[in-house]
C-alpha cells in the first residue's frame, strides 16, 4: 500500500517494509535530497540478512533470525501479505552467526521466525540447526519461537530426547479449542492433532509441562505453552 499510504497521509516521508529495513539510511538520504517521500516495499528474500551486521554486544542471550514470512494463510492473519511467504536463511550463515555470538559471550541462542519450525534450507531443518549449534561449546542453552502445530515434525520432536542444550519449552499456539473454528481459521490442524503432539513431547521429555500461569496471564485459552 506504499503509494496509497502516501495519498492518505501525505506528511509521511518514508514507507518501507521489514525486508528493506537495511536500506533505511539510503531511503532517508533519498528523501532528504529529493525533498520527496521515499518508498521501498520490495520483498528481497535474503538481501536484508546479508546487509545487517551481527550484534557485537555482550549479552547472555541473543536472538538469531533463521526464517521470515509465513505460507499458512490463516484467515485472520496478515503476516503472509506483510512479511511475504516463508523463506529460510542458509544453514551455514546461521551457524556462522551463532559462533560469532558465542565468541562475544552469548550463552543462549533463541532461534527466531514467524513460523520458526517451518525452517527448510536445502536438506536442513530446524532439528539440524539445533544439533549443530549444540556443538558450539560456549552455547549452553537453545530455544526457538514461535511454532505452528503442523510443523512439529518427527525429527523436531525427537530432538527433545537427543539434545542436552535444547530447553524443555515449546511455544505452540493452538488458537482455538474448537475444531469448527480451527477449520474456519484455515489452521489445517485439529485439537486431536495438537494433543497428540503435546503427549509425544511429554513422553520424550518429561520436563515439558503445561503452563497454567501462562494461559491465565493471556486471559485466554488460545495458547498452550509448554515449559520447564
Amino acid at each position: 500500500e506504499g503509494e496509497d499510504m502516501l495519498k492518505r497521509a501525505p506528511f509521511v516521508d518514508l514507507v518501507f517494509g521489514p525486508q528493506t529495513i537495511h536500506k533505511l539510511p539510503e531511503l532517508v538520504e533519498k528523501a532528504r535530497v529529493k525533498k520527496a517521500p521515499a518508498i521501498d516495499i520490495n520483498f528481497p528474500e535474503l538481501e536484508k540478512f546479508d546487509n545487517l551486521p551481527v550484534s557485537r554486544n555482550v549479552a547472555a542471550s541473543s536472538y538469531v533470525s533463521i526464517m521470515e514470512g509465513c505460507s499458512k494463510y490463516c484467515t485472520f492473519c496478515v503476516v503472509p501479505y506483510t512479511r511475504g511467504p516463508e523463506y529460510s536463511r542458509p544453514f551455514d550463515k546461521i551457524i556462522s552467526e551463532a559462533k560469532i555470538l558465542a565468541n562475544n559471550g552469548v550463552k543462549e541462542i533463541i532461534l527466531l521466525g514467524q513460523n520458526v519450525n517451518a525452517y527448510s534450507n536445502e536438506n536442513y531443518r530446524l532439528s539440524d540447526l539445533i544439533i549443530e549449534i549444540e556443538k558450539i561449546p560456549e552455547i549452553l542453552r537453545i530455544r526457538y519461537t514461535t511454532s505452528h502445530p503442523r510443523d512439529m515434525t518427527d525429527d523436531l520432536i525427537e530432538t527433545y530426547g537427543k539434545s542436552k542444550k535444547l530447553m524443555p519449552l515449546v511455544h505452540l499456539p493452538v488458537q482455538s479449542g474448537s475444531n469448527r473454528v480451527l477449520e474456519l481459521m484455515n489452521r489445517k490442524h485439529f485439537i486431536e492433532d495438537y494433543i497428540e503432539v503435546y503427549h509425544r513431547l511429554k513422553k520424550i521429555n518429561s520436563s515439558i509441562k503445561r503452563s497454567e500461569e501462562h494461559t491465565s496471564e493471556l486471559q485466554s485459552p488460545m495458547y498452550l505453552v509448554c515449559r520447564l
